[in-house]
């Protein structure tokens, strides 16, 4: 695996650490700032939407950029965001401080994914893109907790402060670890834009909202759950979710290794996994060992989708910067309403709704994966030009020295099983050349 990718890991655990410090650090933030803990909650809220809608548009205006130096100029704004946060005074300041480096997280998500692409051969991207994303898991499991501690003993300012010391860091380690190449083969923001106008891409992105949606909607509420239902004390909360983060990073590892062979096969015992172990913790969520049980299994088969999640959309896709940075947004929907339903459904029916939640929107995500899975997406992108579009994807990826392999892929429609299953489910010659999941 090369070097940038752990170096590209090292920058999406900053984004990530600076995006959960918030979460840790309500109480003191709400009265250094002179808001209520609500006012502050909105802050995370602002955060994810300033992510969803923002990133795109940042994404497109360093996307004629080098890649080095694209991640650069974002580490720059994300740093300047979180100085502004660590000097706020009041809340207005803070709140444009986390729609800043909202932004530059999300477009530095898509730079980075699409720079992993670049960086490895095609039949190892996935295990690529698990490596980058354990950023997000180890954000999960020690960003949290770190940054907690430290806004707790040193004040929530010093938490900001040691983000923006990390962010500087994982900026040196870019500009020393990371290759000097050219900006990605683009026919501009048309061409770029194009391949939105396939189905297939849209179902992908509509499986990734969904399965951080389930995953999300439990995830926001464990500590309500852990402490109202199955009776845990507020102090074992913390070890029950570094436990929890220890099976993302497990899963993110397992889900690597298969995601590249196994796409969609992975997707779909994944979202069935999940929605058994949520509709498992609903069901058992008063007794402590199998409720923790059910807890693990959500950890190990919920965000740990993400390699197989970003391999898909790039095969549907493309693997360019704005296809990665959209995709990115659609998972931070799947926050957003996976958290914002869930909210509402304990309101109404109680602490086990969002558990519900989360295997309903599991099992619609199931739903999603099922047409390609049974070869029916495959002809479906034939008859919309896909097969055109993933040609040119591989020779533009073979014309710039990612592997003469792709070239081959180019030519042949990238798998000779993908063209022998797509002729057999469609009886079209188009369908010689269709891309594989």
């Amino acid at each position: 695996m090369p070097r940038a990718v752990y170096v590209l890991a090292l920058g999406i655990f900053a984004m990530v650490t600076s995006e959960f410090a918030v979460a840790g650090l309500m109480p003191q933030m709400a009265a250094g700032l002179h808001a209520t803990v609500p006012q502050i909650g909105y802050l995370i809220t602002a955060f994810a939407a300033a992510m969803a809608a923002g990133g795109p548009l940042l994404t497109v205006a360093v996307m004629k950029l080098p890649p080095r130096t694209a991640l650069l100029v974002l580490f720059a704004v994300f740093l300047a965001g979180n100085v502004l946060a660590a000097t706020a005074t009041g809340y207005g300041t803070m709140l444009v401080a986390r729609i800043v480096t909202g932004v530059a997280s999300q477009a530095f998500f898509g730079v980075a994914l699409s720079l992993c692409a670049r960086l490895t051969r095609p039949e190892s991207r996935g295990r690529a893109v698990a490596v980058a994303m354990n950023g997000l898991m180890l954000g999960t499991l020690l960003g949290l907790p770190l940054s907690t501690l430290i806004g707790e003993r040193l004040g929530w300012r010093a938490a900001f402060w040691a983000v923006s010391v990390l962010a500087l860091a994982a900026a040196a380690a870019t500009l020393a670890g990371v290759p000097r190449l050219d900006p990605a083969p683009s026919g501009g923001l048309r061409a770029e834009a194009g391949v939105f106008a396939r189905p297939r891409l849209w179902r992908a992105l509509a499986t990734s909202t969904l399965v951080i949606g389930a995953t999300f909607s439990a995830f926001s509420y464990f500590n309500p759950i852990l402490t109202g239902l199955t009776g845990f004390s507020a102090g074992a909360v913390p070890l029950l979710l570094i436990a929890y983060g220890a099976a993302t990073v497990v899963g993110n590892t397992v889900v690597g290794r298969l995601a590249d062979r196994y796409t969609l096969p992975v997707l779909a015992v994944g979202l069935l996994l999940n929605a058994l172990f949520l509709a498992g913790f609903a069901v058992l969520a008063g007794a402590p060992v199998p409720a923790v049980a059910c807890m693990l299994g959500v950890g190990l088969v919920g965000v740990t989708m993400n390699p197989a999640m970003v391999t898909r959309v790039q095969r549907a896709g493309n693997a360019g910067p704005l296809v990665n940075t959209v995709h990115s947004s659609f998972i931070t929907l799947g926050v957003i309403i996976g958290s914002s339903v869930g909210a509402v459904a304990i309101d109404t029916w109680g602490l086990r709704a969002p558990l519900w939640l989360g295997a309903a929107l599991a099992a619609a995500g199931l739903l999603t994966v099922l047409p390609d899975l049974r070869g029916g997406g495959a002809a479906e992108d034939a008859a919309h030009g896909v097969t055109q579009g993933a040609a040119k994807d591989a020779a533009q990826d073979a014309a710039h020295g990612v592997t003469q392999g792709a070239a081959q892929d180019a030519a042949h429609g990238v798998t000779r099983g993908a063209a022998q299953g797509a002729a057999q489910d469609v009886r079209n010659p188009l369908t010689s050349a269709l891309p594989t999941d």
